[in-house]
Formats: structure tokens, C-alpha cells, sequence
């Protein structure tokens, strides 16, 4: 069984900065695909960006694109999402998740297994 906990949430301005981490513990997840959902008030759960196990593969919403840059360290057990150029509109509680088998980052079903989340909160 894997656990996933995020960290670095917070308050920021807009055009600030924040890097979210997602540390995994229970086992490895080096051969594990992982991934960044969020999800904002009254809104779905959407995708964020995924990795892949190697790092060699790496995909963003547009919504993300040329602002956030997901990276992982397999010897650390742990992926990063560093957020840069923040906007109001990505305020929301940003979950990691870690996919054992497939890549398909976009698809929420084929995850595994998922954090509790940690609270992003840009302010205009």
C-alpha cells in the first residue's frame, strides 16, 4: 500500500510563487507514473500535470502550461510541482496521485492511489 501527503500549500498573490510537494511512503513509487489533480470550490476534481516514472515523459493542462513545472526525485520518493506566475483562478485544493500501471495522466480512474490534498489560495 502506498500513502501520498502533500505539503507546501498556502496563501499567496497572484504572480507569487508556491512548490508543492508529494511524498510517498508505504512503498516505492519509482515505477510509478504520478500526477497532480486539483479541485476548486464548487468546481470537479480536474488535472493538474503528470510525470512519468522516469521522468522522461511530462504533460500540462493549458490551462498550467508555461507556469507550473512537475518534476519528481525517485530517490527521494517524491514529486514536486513548482507553480509559478499564480493567478486567482488556481486557488483549490491540489491533490497527488500515483498510477501503477498505466500512462494516461489525464485519466483520474486509472490512478491507484491518492493524497488527502493541501490548499492553494492565490489572492488577486
Amino acid at each position: 500500500q502506498v500513502q501520498l501527503v502533500e505539503s507546501g500549500g498556502g496563501l499567496v498573490q497572484a504572480g507569487g510563487s508556491l512548490r508543492l510537494s508529494c511524498a510517498a511512503s508505504g512503498r516505492t513509487v519509482s515505477s510509478y507514473s504520478l500526477g497532480w489533480f486539483r479541485q476548486a470550490p464548487g468546481k470537479e476534481r480536474e488535472f493538474v500535470a503528470a510525470i512519468s516514472w522516469n521522468g522522461g515523459n511530462t504533460y500540462y493542462a493549458d490551462s498550467v502550461k508555461g507556469r507550473f513545472t512537475i518534476s519528481r526525485d525517485n530517490a527521494k520518493n517524491t514529486m514536486y510541482l513548482q507553480m509559478n506566475s499564480l493567478k486567482p483562478e488556481d486557488t483549490a485544493v491540489y491533490y497527488c496521485a500515483a498510477d501503477r500501471t498505466y500512462w494516461a495522466p489525464t485519466r483520474e480512474t486509472t490512478y491507484d492511489y491518492w493524497g488527502q490534498g493541501t490548499q492553494v489560495t492565490v489572492s488577486s
